[in-house]
């Protein structure tokens, strides 16, 4: 994963840049990780990611428990 250009979200602020979403792509995956913990990542085909984000945007993970 060393090898992908990361880029921080513009949400992250412009802070000291330890607490940052970054995100990499690499045309075929898109990848995600925290800054403060940049050997861990989350990668997925960006049909995938974008429905995702949008369960999250539409509250489908609001209150459920987890499992």
């Amino acid at each position: 994963m060393s090898d992908l250009t990361w880029q921080k979200s513009s949400y992250s602020g412009q802070g000291d840049g330890a607490s940052c979403v970054e995100l990499a792509s690499t045309g075929d995956t898109i990848s995600l990780r925290e800054s403060d913990a940049p050997g861990t990542a989350l990668t997925a085909a960006p049909a995938g990611l974008q429905s995702l984000l949008l369960a999250v945007k539409n509250g489908q993970f609001d209150g459920r428990p987890v499992g």
